[in-house]
């Protein structure tokens, strides 16, 4: 096996698919306290209604449960459901040596699939339409991690 390196356009493939992936993964946590600041409520902890500077009147209310605020946590939790996954699949795909121009048809499109999956559960799309979005980015990582194993079989 060789060495796994940026000059490979196979790997750089898969390093951009999957930084982008976890960009957006991350991103879910500043957007949650975003909308927690703007809504002032969603919060979790109790100790999140104690007075500070940037919570100067703090409510019991605050801990009530905030539909703007659960929806990035549920987005926040379908992430996390499926991109390690993806992480791992797409590396161990990548290593097959697959022909380039798939490999980026299939992992950019997963990361689009999850970009437009994540826009259609923040406008609180029907879940027809977020299934619509979200079967594409699963059948891609059902066929390239079946690529992997028929690949470690031969």
């Amino acid at each position: 096996m060789t060495a796994l390196s940026l000059d490979d356009p196979l790997f750089a493939t898969y390093v951009v698919a999957a930084t982008l992936i976890i960009l957006k993964a991350v991103s879910m946590s500043w957007l949650t306290v975003v909308r927690m600041m703007k809504e002032n409520g969603g919060f979790r902890s109790p100790e999140d209604i104690r007075k500070t500077a940037f919570n100067p009147s703090p409510d019991p209310a605050q801990l009530a449960p905030n539909d703007r605020v659960d929806r990035i946590r549920r987005i926040q939790l379908n992430d996390l459901e499926s991109l390690p996954y993806f992480l791992v699949a797409a590396l161990i795909f990548v290593l097959t040596g697959p022909p380039l121009w798939l490999a980026q048809v299939l992992l950019y499109g997963y990361v689009a699939t999850r970009l437009l999956h994540f826009a259609a559960y923040f406008t609180a799309q029907t879940h027809d339409m977020r299934a619509m979005l979200w079967t594409p980015g699963s059948l891609i990582l059902i066929f390239i991690t079946l690529w992997s194993l028929v690949a470690a079989l031969a």
